[in-house]
């Protein structure tokens, strides 16, 4: 009788089911092989968790599960647990399709309450303990008794098995497949539902990485457990898609790590939320090829983006890697229908693992809307440099900024050396970068070769001497560069020799600043009468103001002749005043020491 009483109890438990609807789910953190064994479990599981719940699998195995509550309240608890290591690492959401009869807890049934804490305490008589009963002997084939077709379970199932679940799968279960392994950097071909080579190469790498045998063939709970991961990336980031009218731009951005912040044509920012270090602006503004390479290069300036790292600019699109031991950013934009499109994304070094998935997201989901565009309301971006058009954002600054000139048409530079010593990085024109490739220390003077090839619009041409008391002019950026143009100077030529008689040294009354060290001195014609020295403090002797000094043009030529270089000579006729400018502004070179 005691057994028939027990059989009775458990068949009276077993019959409520769980109210399997589609806004419900579980974390099955266990299964066991038996029901002993699977009690104890559950046992232990409550005394940590409130809502431990145990059922029959179809399986003929017993599982153990968390729940139910939402699917995005289930996502969310699973992400925690498993970072307390408060559940096992292969845990996944289910949706209560594989559970029969529940075992656990003892005495309720399937309208049990659990946030009323009166019926979540188990009945400690109804029923006898299950340690002290043989069950395997009383019931040795639980399956049999309950004739449900069974599915197949990660410890059971052969490959043959895996195969035939797999075919069951529905269009967009094998299309969620390729979707996660997606995301986790497995697999980039179309998500078609197909699973050809590419799925499974894809599918033995996830297993790999995973520690299970390489099969190519994911068994149940091996697609559980990829898709449940999937569903807790997207819970903890708040993907969402991310219309935006002003920009014309839709994109896929994690809402959970960022948020909007303003508008600063031709960016929409995006700053980060809950500390996460995270920071993405959308780009857009009108404008063809030539915007975007304005684009390509300011963007380089700006604080946000480390100098080290790959840049690619193609005829319409371009893209910039940059990476220090802080951060690393991301910049992608390109000239589509009259406008430039893009985006640039910003992240904490440390968090190079979670920002595979998610630039993965932001890259595959990036679209150009219709001819929307933010309106800039100023000039072109290639001609605004930095008036106002960066604000809200920090332009990263050079140690010092001094003044150089062309003297070829390859675009080789004269300059001071003192403007380029210590010097981590060189750059010309605030872009491009250059090199030392000759140094004088005994006249002071330095030779750059641009890294990238440059067409001068304008070259020196030097003058053979000049005539005491003659005006000249200085050439330069004298405010380093916070002006887009160079300066231009009058002043006299005092001496064509320095103040002790140095033949190579001529002497100015002009009103020159630091800025324009390295800057060409010309005479009226537009001949280069020689280069601004630095003024030497090593004497401690103090000038008086409006006192300079220049190498002067046969040093500067003889020096270029040594090295391979023809000097061209200067004219000998006055130019005009717009003439002169034009000429000085385009042979004069802005250029940065960066640290």
């Amino acid at each position: 009788m005691r057994v028939l009483s027990f059989l009775f109890c458990l068949c009276a438990i077993w019959i409520a089911q769980p109210a399997m609807t589609q806004d419900k789910s579980w974390l099955q953190i266990e299964a066991q092989p038996n029901l002993n064994t699977a009690m104890d479990r559950a046992r232990a599981y409550a005394a940590l968790f409130p809502d431990v719940e145990g059922y029959r699998l179809r399986s003929g195995w017993y599982g153990i599960a968390l729940g139910p509550t939402t699917p995005q309240a289930a996502a969310a608890r699973l992400l925690d647990l498993r970072r307390q290591n408060l559940i096992p690492v292969d845990s996944y959401l289910a949706d209560g399709a594989s559970y029969a009869e529940r075992f656990w807890p003892l005495g309720l049934d399937a309208t049990t309450d659990f946030n009323d804490p009166a019926t979540t305490e188990p009945a400690a008589e109804a029923m006898p303990a299950v340690e002290s009963i043989q069950t395997e002997s009383i019931l040795p084939d639980l399956g049999d008794l309950f004739a449900q077709t069974p599915l197949i379970t990660e410890s059971e199932q052969t490959l043959g098995e895996a195969k035939a679940d797999e075919a069951a799968l529905t269009a967009n279960e094998r299309e969620l497949l390729q979707e996660a392994l997606k995301w986790f950097g497995f697999y980039n071909g179309k998500l078609d539902g197909s699973f050809g080579k590419g799925s499974r190469a894809a599918f033995a790498a996830w297993q790999a990485a995973n520690g299970f045998e390489q099969s190519g063939i994911l068994s149940t709970r091996q697609r559980n457990k990829l898709t449940s991961d999937y569903a807790s990336d997207k819970a903890e980031f708040g993907f969402a898609t991310v219309t935006e009218a002003e920009s014309g731009i839709s994109i896929t951005l994690p809402l959970n790590l960022i948020q909007f912040d303003h508008y600063e044509p031709p960016f929409v920012h995006y700053a980060e939320k809950n500390g996460s270090g995270l920071k993405v602006l959308l780009i857009s503004e009108p404008g063809g090829k030539a915007a975007l390479k304005g684009l390509y290069d300011i963007l380089q300036t700006l604080e946000i983006m480390p100098a080290t790292g790959e840049r690619a600019l193609l005829e319409d699109s371009f893209t910039i890697r940059g990476r220090n031991d802080k951060i690393e950013t991301l910049a992608y934009a390109a000239a589509v229908g009259g406008n430039i499109k893009g985006y640039i994304v910003s992240w904490n070094l440390a968090d190079a693992d979670r920002m595979t998935r998610i630039l993965a997201a932001v890259q595959s989901s990036f679209r150009s809307l219709g001819d929307q565009a933010l309106d800039p309301g100023m000039v072109p971006l290639s001609e605004a440099v930095k008036r106002g058009l960066l604000a809200g954002l920090d332009v990263s600054q050079p140690k010092f900024a001094r003044s150089g000139f062309f003297v070829n048409p390859k675009g080789l530079i004269l300059t001071a050396l003192q403007s380029v010593e210590n010097c981590r990085k060189i750059s010309i024109e605030r872009t491009s970068e250059a090199k030392v490739t000759y140094a004088d220390p005994s006249l002071g003077i330095a030779l750059l070769t641009p890294k990238t090839p440059m067409a001068p619009k304008a070259i020196a041409g030097f003058a053979t001497t000049g005539r005491k008391g003659s005006k000249v002019a200085l050439s330069g950026y004298s405010y380093g560069d916070k002006l887009p143009a160079p300066v231009i100077t009058p002043g006299v030529l005092e001496d064509n020799t320095g103040l002790n008689g140095e033949p190579n040294i001529t002497q100015l009354g002009i009103s020159a600043l630091t800025g324009d060290i390295g800057g060409p001195v010309l005479d009226s014609s537009g001949a280069v009468l020689g280069m601004l020295m630095p003024m030497d403090t090593t004497t401690g002797k103090q000038l008086p103001d409006g006192v300079a000094f220049a190498i002067s043009a046969p040093a500067l030529t003889a020096l270029l002749a040594a090295q391979g270089i023809k000097p061209a000579q200067g004219g000998t006729m006055p130019m005009t005043p717009d003439a002169f400018a034009a000429n000085a502004r385009d042979m004069t070179v802005l250029i940065s020491c960066w640290e």
